[in-house]
C-alpha cells in the first residue's frame, strides 16, 4: 500500500472512532467532493462553459457537504441556503478582480516544467482562474456556514423565545470568533504550501518588488484573499438567513 492510501485509510478510521456514523458520512462526502471536482475538470477541458460548470458543481459541493456533515434539518438547510447565495456573491466579485489582476496561466518559475508542452490547449487561462478560485473558497464557506447556522440553532433551542435582533447580535458575535481562527487556519496553510517557494525567492534574490509583483505568489494570495471575504460574508448572511427562518415560522404559527 502506497503512502496516499495509508494515509486516507488512517484518516476513514480515525473519523470514524471520533465521529462515528456522522464521521463516515463526512469521509464520503471528501470522496463525492474528489469526484465531482474531477468531473468538472473534465467538463472544463471538453469546452463546457466554466462558469455554469462552476456554478453547477459549487452548488452540488456545498450540498453534499452541507446536508452529510449534519442531519439537523434546520441547520443544514440555513447553511446551504446561505452558502449559495455567499458563492453567487462572491463570483460576481471574482469575475472583476482576476481580469483586473491578469494573474492567469503560468510564472516564469514553471517554465522548466512547461518545456517542450503545448499551451495551446483551445481554453481561456482567465475562465480556468475564475473557476479555481470560486472551488478554492467553497471550504471556508460551508465550515464557516455550518458553524453559525449549528451555533444559532443551539441557542435558539435553549431560549424559544428568543427576539430576532438578539439572535441576529449572537450570530454576529459567534461568527467574530470563527472569522479569527479561520484566518489563521488560511494564512499558515498558504504560508507552510509555499514555503518552498519562498525559500526559492529567496536563493534567487527577488527584490521586494519582484516578489510582491510575481504572478505565482499574487495568484495565491488572491485565493487566501477571496477565501477570507467568503467568511467574513459567510457571517452576517448565514445569521439574516437564519433570523428570516426563525421569524417566518413565528409568523406562521401565529397565523394557525
Amino acid at each position: 500500500m502506497s503512502t496516499i492510501p495509508a494515509l486516507g485509510l488512517l484518516l476513514l478510521v480515525v473519523m470514524v472512532l471520533v465521529g462515528g456514523k456522522q464521521g463516515a458520512l463526512s469521509f464520503l462526502s471528501l470522496l463525492l467532493n474528489f469526484v465531482f471536482l474531477f468531473a468538472a475538470i473534465v467538463l472544463v477541458s471538453l469546452h463546457f462553459s466554466p462558469i455554469v460548470v462552476t456554478l453547477i458543481f459549487g452548488i452540488v459541493i456545498l450540498a453534499v457537504t452541507i446536508f452529510l456533515g449534519n442531519d439537523d434539518e434546520v441547520t443544514t438547510q440555513t447553511a446551504f441556503f446561505a452558502s449559495i447565495l455567499v458563492m453567487l456573491v462572491l463570483l460576481a466579485l471574482i469575475l472583476p478582480v482576476e481580469h483586473w489582476a491578469s494573474v492567469q496561466g503560468f510564472g516564469m518559475e514553471d517554465s522548466d516544467d512547461l518545456e517542450g508542452m503545448s499551451l495551446l490547449i483551445g481554453i481561456k487561462f482567465m475562465q480556468v482562474s475564475i473557476v479555481t478560485a470560486v472551488f478554492s473558497t467553497l471550504g471556508a464557506i460551508a465550515e464557516a456556514a455550518m458553524a453559525i447556522s449549528a451555533g444559532l440553532a443551539e441557542i435558539v433551542q435553549q431560549q424559544p423565545k428568543i427576539a430576532t435582533k438578539q439572535l441576529f447580535y449572537d450570530g454576529i458575535t459567534v461568527g467574530k470568533q470563527i472569522i479569527g481562527t479561520t484566518f489563521n487556519t488560511l494564512f499558515f496553510g498558504f504560508f507552510g504550501g509555499f514555503l518552498g517557494l519562498f525559500i526559492w525567492y529567496v536563493d534567487l534574490h527577488y527584490s521586494l518588488g519582484q516578489f510582491l509583483n510575481n504572478k505565482i505568489f499574487d495568484a495565491e494570495i488572491l485565493m487566501v484573499l477571496f477565501s477570507l471575504i467568503s467568511v467574513i460574508l459567510t457571517v452576517p448572511m448565514t445569521t439574516w438567513v437564519m433570523t428570516r427562518r426563525i421569524h417566518h415560522v413565528r409568523k406562521n404559527k401565529r397565523a394557525n
